[in-house]
């Protein structure tokens, strides 16, 4: 019977491991031309397993849409249809902006060709290089055509499962702007550009010569970004979707030893589905020293406790759970600018507890609590409480200053000498009337 149970057990958590969740919703549209479905069947059976729900739909069909009367209608919608100039009404470039910002995660994949998504990659400072410019690599030396490139994955990634074996990439390579929402997932090889294969040699050396026109090389590349926007929405920008492709997910990087495609998939589709890496803010409060209920409002010069609780979500638990792992968010007290700025560290023994006790400022005005926490991957934890802060009452500054005795001293001794000199003027005045009457 215990061997029963314990095989119970073990098949609930194994089956609990299988089916991860999204934080967001399980609903994903993919959108890709009918006779290429099969190309990716690896991707998609993944995907089923872990317990999303896929509805296909062909770029230019208009069914089923992907929003209606302004509400999204999927909670992920993953576009693998990159040589499609044209998509239905509903798949352009303003309604994607739109679907992010109403919390719909993507993921998009490029083409050496001219598309919408391409003009749409500009919006998120992606900087395409120009048209039929594939990556090419003739490193390492290899049967595989240079435009076929093992890639492998970043030592240390976030994102990425550690120890994951290189992957396989075909397609058009991107460089980043500024944008500090961007989250680089996948860079090219250092060996690597971006050219036209077709114009021979000459071609390439004038390239160079042109520097940044005409050249696009190296690490300053990439194949694979994430981009986070405030709502907690991910995009993901993929060169190419032979990424996704059954082809590179069974192809072998050395002898024996398949591809990393088939995890790279999945731990791109885990983050960009807001399974991996997301933070939520469930509570914050604040209270004076030594009580537990927050003041109608602040005095200047009080000790204020400021405490944020915050949990993670787990996957394969479908559940969040507290997490005490940030070792560096800041609490900010501000008015206009931060008048503190100070650490909120977490508190031991109490999981998901993070706090901090500072003293207010010498200024009263209305201010804010505000949490601005921005780490790339992760996501963006942000809250603001506003405060009043007003001076003691008339009734409530203290009798005495320590500091300002010499002033206190100052009016005592010339209280005294007053008194003083007026006794002995009045004692001396006494003594000449008195002398005067004798000698009369």
């Amino acid at each position: 019977m215990l061997s029963f149970c314990t095989f119970v057990l073990f098949f609930l958590s194994l089956s609990g491991l299988l089916h991860a969740k999204s934080s967001h919703g399980d609903s994903v549209l993919v959108v890709v031309e009918e006779v290429h479905k099969k190309d990716y069947s690896i991707f998609f059976d993944g995907l089923k397993e872990q317990g999303y729900e896929l509805t296909f739909r062909a770029p230019k069909d208009e069914k089923p849409v992907v929003s209606e009367h302004d509400v999204p209608s999927f909670a992920h919608i993953i576009i693998l249809a990159s040589e499609s100039k044209n998509f239905a009404k509903d798949i352009t470039p303003q309604s994607l902006v739109e679907l992010l910002s109403g919390g719909t995660n993507l993921i998009l994949a490029l083409s050496t060709k001219q598309t919408a998504l391409s003009s749409l990659a500009a919006e998120f400072s992606l900087i395409l290089p120009p048209p039929s410019t594939p990556l090419v690599s003739f490193f390492p030396e290899r049967k595989d055509p240079p435009t076929v490139i093992p890639i492998s994955a970043p030592a240390s990634s976030l994102i990425l499962s550690p120890k994951l074996a290189p992957v396989w990439f075909s397609g058009a390579a991107h460089a980043l702007g500024n944008n500090p929402f961007l989250v680089p997932i996948l860079r090219a090889p250092t060996e690597s550009f971006a050219a036209d294969t077709d114009s021979g040699a000459d071609a390439l050396v004038d390239a160079t010569e042109k520097g940044g026109e005409g050249f696009w090389a190296g690490s300053q590349l990439s194949v694979a970004t994430g981009f986070q926007a405030l709502g907690g929405a991910r995009v993901t920008w993929v060169g190419g979707v032979d990424l996704f492709s059954d082809k590179f997910a069974k192809k072998e990087v050395s002898k024996g030893v398949k591809s990393g495609n088939t995890q790279f998939a999945r731990d791109v589709a885990a983050w960009t589905f807001q399974e991996s890496l997301v933070l939520r803010i469930d509570s914050t409060t604040h209270h004076l020293v030594n009580t537990t209920t927050p003041p109608e409002q602040y005095t200047t010069n009080d000790n204020i406790v400021y405490s944020a609780h915050i949990s993670r979500f787990n996957p394969s638990k479908s559940t969040w759970e507290p997490y005490s792992g940030i070792k560096d968010m800041q609490l900010e007290f501000t008015m206009l600018d931060p008048h503190i700025r100070t650490a909120l560290l977490p508190v031991p023994g109490s999981p998901g507890k993070y706090s901090v006790t500072f003293r207010a400022p010498d200024r009263h005005g209305v201010f804010k609590f505000v949490i601005d926490y921005k780490r790339k991957g992760w996501t963006h934890l942000h809250s603001s409480t506003t405060v009043a802060l007003v001076p003691p009452r008339h009734d409530g500054y203290p009798r005495f200053l320590s500091a300002a005795w010499p002033y206190y001293a100052g009016a005592i001794s010339t209280s005294v000498g007053f008194f003083l000199f007026s006794a002995a003027w009045l004692a001396g005045e006494s003594r000449e009337k008195k002398a005067k009457a004798k000698a009369q």
